[in-house]
């Protein structure tokens, strides 16, 4: 029986240096556009790549872009969800034209409400004197969702600006298509057309016509991860986490 890991990347398989800091032998695992290195993985972390990639296939579920997931410097030999779903990269490198081709007609119809959420925020954020502003992710000439950063880390920021600005706007006419999700200092406007699970289940469907019978498991960090991981057969979910302190961290 084939076994398939659907794996997130950012704060599963490795992290930025300020969320390891006591950590030792930490060595690069992700580099900026400039070749430097921006995120680095643990021992642990290595052995446990290493582990799962001897006994199954790993497939990247992430919500980088192709150029973002080019950069990250573990090998996968197979399919990559990118895009928070909004692309399924064939073994080849290639997009999955199917699945491209839903996406795209599933943003085109989100897209004005995107361009309204990023008005939301930059009007919220020059008013009350926050750096922050709102940029539109795109990918393979496609728009899928917005995201906003704080470039002075300060994740309180952030939810301040989904508090004040955008919880509001979600809950109205306007905003009942999309979803938020915030984790550290990255707050994201998404389609709720757009998810991992929904890009999950459709390449497992491909991978059993392929395959006949498999088992699959998902790996993932954040709240936002634990439906593509409820779509899978087992869940893993990375100590320290916040999907960590939402669930078996909880008790």
């Amino acid at each position: 029986m084939k076994k398939f890991l659907f794996v997130d990347l950012d704060d599963t398989l490795f992290q930025t240096p300020g969320k390891c800091a006591d950590e030792t032998d930490l060595r690069p695992a992700a580099y900026l556009q400039d070749g430097s290195a921006c995120s680095f993985s643990t021992p642990r972390q290595r052995a446990f790549f290493e582990l799962m990639d001897r006994e199954m296939i790993l497939i990247p579920t992430t919500a980088r872009n192709h150029n973002a997931l080019k950069r990250v410097g573990l090998t996968f030999s197979s399919h990559a969800i990118i895009d928070y779903g909004g692309v399924v990269l064939t073994p080849n490198g290639t997009p999955d034209g199917d699945w491209l081709e839903l996406m795209r007609a599933d943003m085109a119809l989100a897209l004005n409400g995107l361009k309204e959420a990023i008005d939301v925020i930059d009007r919220y954020s020059a008013q009350v004197g926050l750096k922050g502003r709102a940029r539109l992710v795109e990918d393979y000439n496609t728009p899928f969702y917005i995201v906003v950063k704080d470039p002075d880390k300060q994740p309180d920021r952030l939810a301040q600006i989904e508090r004040e600005a955008l919880q509001d706007w979600v809950a109205s006419e306007a905003g009942q298509g999309f979803y938020l999700h915030r984790n550290s200092n990255n707050l994201a406007v998404l389609p709720k057309t757009l998810n991992k699970a929904r890009a999950v289940h459709y390449l497992r469907q491909q991978l059993q016509a392929e395959h006949g019978e498999i088992m699959t498991l998902g790996m993932g960090d954040s709240q936002s991860d634990a439906r593509f991981m409820a779509a899978c057969d087992y869940a893993i979910v990375p100590s320290g986490t916040q999907l960590a302190a939402l669930t078996v961290a909880a008790w």
